[in-house]
């Protein structure tokens, strides 16, 4: 296995990590003049025993969860399999759904246990771990597949949000479902990260003509949904057809806001999009996200 890597970026800013798939972009707002050093400091010595920490017990966390799947070991993988564990009964899902949450969860707490901060974030691949202290506020671009603008996310403390993720099938992960993104605000990334892998997966038109899906070991050999299909290809679809696919991944979406698993989530599609959660509406998002399709 190869050896952690560690940058400053931007004159000593922002801190890069990285250690086979994980890969981190780290940002911190210090309340004293040395203090973003002593949180870098923290991040890259938790950092570096987080994927030997992983691999240790990855065969089960590739494994369907059950209520009954104990806990590992691994203090990050418990994050997984907590934030996971909620959706089990009544739809397949894995801990591995939650790993990059759980990984940006982890290090963030790594770097709020040594020292005070106004603001920080731990990005891991678009997943973000964010914290605020009262009085400051965050921002983060949302992007479509080619790149173009989906609006900016914008909140404060007092929204309570401590996780962004973003899944679909444009993404780096595989997806059994249509969208081409789905964007989620949580209270934890790790609970951000598995609630727009479900809701990803529910924007879905099964049987249509113009989807194309593969068995998921065809594409990743390793990967933990196994021989289930997963999307490769959409073409062009009907109003009709995106609003009924949008629709059935928003009423996913409404469940788990009701439920307090998330705090709101935005679904887009060729085009189209919606959302859940007045969290959308009160932090300026619903507005932003709006004005980008005009």
């Amino acid at each position: 296995m190869s050896k952690p890597v560690a940058a400053l970026l931007e004159g000593g800013r922002r801190l890069h990590l990285q250690h086979g798939p994980i890969d981190l972009i780290i940002g911190a707002d210090p309340e004293g003049a040395q203090t973003r050093q002593r949180a870098f400091k923290a991040a890259k010595e938790r950092f570096d025993t987080i994927l030997e920490g992983l691999c240790r017990e990855l065969p089960q966390h590739r494994t369907q969860l059950t209520p009954d799947t104990p806990l590992p070991q691994d203090v990050t993988a418990q994050r997984m399999y907590r934030a996971a564990r909620p959706f089990c009964s009544t739809t397949f899902v894995t801990p591995m759904s939650a790993v990059a949450g759980s990984v940006a969860d982890e290090v963030l707490a790594a770097m709020l246990a040594a020292c005070p901060l106004d603001r920080a974030y731990v990005n891991n691949g678009g997943d973000i771990a964010v914290h605020l202290a009262p009085g400051a506020t965050f921002s983060v671009a949302m992007s479509g597949l080619e790149g173009g603008n989906l609006g900016r996310l914008r909140f404060g403390a007092d929204a309570g949000i401590g996780g962004i993720a973003t899944s679909g099938a444009g993404g780096r992960s595989l997806s059994r479902g249509i969208a081409d993104s789905v964007s989620v605000l949580a209270r934890s990334a790790a609970q951000a990260d598995v609630a727009a892998t479900l809701i990803a997966n529910a924007v879905d038109l099964p049987g249509h003509p113009a989807i194309l899906r593969n068995p998921a070991h065809d594409i990743q050999p390793d990967s933990d949904l196994g021989a289930r299909a997963v999307v490769t290809a959409v073409g062009a679809l009907s109003a009709k057809d995106r609003a009924r696919a949008l629709a059935a991944g928003r009423a996913v979406a409404d469940d788990m806001q009701r439920a307090g698993h998330i705090l709101g989530a935005a679904l887009f599609l060729q085009g189209e999009t919606t959302q859940t959660g007045d969290m959308f509406i009160r932090t300026e998002m619903k507005m932003e996200i709006e004005h980008a399709w005009t």
